[in-house]
């Protein structure tokens, strides 16, 4: 329930959606100070749950992850473009390349309140559009693979971390009982961006090489992030006298158990979508079919995380959770283990996209509900921060268990994944109880 401090009108809360842009001009008329409303009152307004601002943040968002995510959903082709054309029998080395990335996407979570609440999120989100756009045209004219660290890697991870707090904090502030769906429609993006970057990517490397790929990659993300940063709404303001680091949310332990979550997760959930097309290769499956059943799984994902968020709104979010964690480690042990043709990778594609893209989702719902609305963007920033080490260490780490022996073991890679699943759906389900008990059918 929102509260709403006794030095500060009832008429603010009310009448207000407040946004960067208006947030002087509206207090005052109201002849209020905008500093003391920002100190007094963490959450003037609570979540209109719709309307024009909200429903186009949401847009705003998703074109940040269609750019942003969806390119690290099509980082399978580029790991396969370089392992066999450009840098071939550099696997570990060149996989070395997205872990830094994923590890950079997340590298100001930390600090993401302190810089929302000195910072424009235009501002934030414009930085991180130049970023993206030119790490891709400097990754065109490299040379060496460690070159594509600084470009692919560093500096795209960067920029992608700069927009990605602003569009998971935003659609949840604005949104309460239909939260799971617009967090679930702006995570969707992901999908659609890899279904789109993966095909994109593959027929660029054909028709005029990946370098050209790289550049026509990067204006889609130009265009994409400008998108973004054109609706990039708050609700609320933000106080000024945030700490550069803010640890309260550790004295809460059901955040301790969501940062845990986090820090494992990550170790399995890109491990497909970085591998599925190595992995058909493999199977001496053909190239563009591998390249479509990583498109299919991005797609899947699309459908996944938005069912599953209009799903979690009656069902309980904590409880969809820990289902869709628990069949994320049943597709990969039952399915993709024992996958040996292209059928059987197209139905663990179609199966992962589905409960894999819910589980991201879900776990990205939960922020708020854990923390609270006020706190959302610190919660968000320390939960990704705690996701960057397995974006960081586990595609090395899968690439490793690969190259061991033969260097086609991938049902090794396989079964580390699906385990660190099962290990993730453990900890989703001590969180669920402690939330709301042991009765099964409660909407939690």
């Amino acid at each position: 329930m929102t509260t709403t401090s006794p030095n500060v009108p009832t008429s603010v809360t009310e009448k207000h959606f407040i946004n960067d842009d208006d947030t002087s001009s509206n207090l005052k008329k109201e002849g209020i100070d905008v500093e003391q409303v920002s100190e007094l009152s963490q959450e003037l307004i609570p979540p209109p749950d719709g309307g024009l601002k909200a429903w186009l943040t949401v847009f705003g968002a998703f074109c940040c992850f269609f750019a942003t995510q969806g390119y690290g959903y099509s980082w399978g082709v580029y790991l396969r473009q370089y392992n066999t054309v450009e840098y071939p029998g550099n696997m570990t080395l060149i996989s070395w390349v997205g872990s830094l990335w994923y590890w950079f996407c997340t590298i100001t979570g930390p600090i993401s309140m302190w810089l929302a609440s000195r910072f424009n999120d235009r501002l934030i989100v414009g930085v991180a559009c130049i970023l993206c756009c030119l790490a891709l045209m400097f990754a065109s004219i490299t040379n060496e693979i460690w070159q594509l660290y600084l470009t692919q890697g560093v500096m795209s991870g960067i920029g992608t971390s700069l927009a990605w707090y602003v569009c998971l904090r935003n659609p949840q502030q604005w949104f309460d009982k239909r939260r799971g769906l617009a967090v679930g429609i702006t995570m969707s993006a992901s999908g659609v961006g890899g279904l789109a970057l993966s095909n994109i990517s593959n027929a660029c490397f054909e028709a005029v090489g990946y370098r050209w790929a790289l550049r026509i990659l990067g204006f889609i993300e130009l265009v994409a992030l400008a998108i973004g940063a054109a609706f990039s709404f708050r609700l609320n303001p933000i106080p000024k006298n945030v700490p550069l680091i803010d640890w309260k949310d550790f004295k809460n332990k059901d955040f301790i158990i969501f940062f845990v979550i986090h820090f494992v997760g990550n170790f399995a959930f890109y491990m497909p979508a970085s591998f599925v097309p190595s992995y058909a290769d493999y199977l001496k499956i053909d190239p563009w079919v591998g390249t479509n059943i990583s498109a299919i799984m991005a797609a899947l994902m699309f459908v996944g995380k938005i069912s599953v968020g209009f799903i979690s709104d009656y069902v309980g979010r904590f409880n969809m959770a820990v289902f869709c964690s628990i069949m994320a480690c049943i597709v990969h042990l039952a399915v993709w283990l024992t996958a040996t043709s292209a059928g059987s990778m197209w139905a663990f594609a179609c199966l992962y996209g589905i409960f894999g893209g819910g589980y991201i989702a879900m776990i990205t719902s939960l922020t708020a509900q854990i923390v609270g609305v006020d706190r959302v963007d610190t919660g968000t920033g320390w939960a990704f921060f705690a996701w960057s080490w397995g974006g960081l260490a586990a595609q090395p780490a899968c690439s490793a268990i690969i190259e061991m022996g033969s260097g086609n073991n991938y049902q090794g890679a396989i079964i580390y994944s699906g385990v660190l699943f099962f290990a993730g759906s453990c900890l989703c389900w001590l969180l669920r109880v402690r939330r709301g008990g042991w009765k099964l059918l409660k909407a939690v």
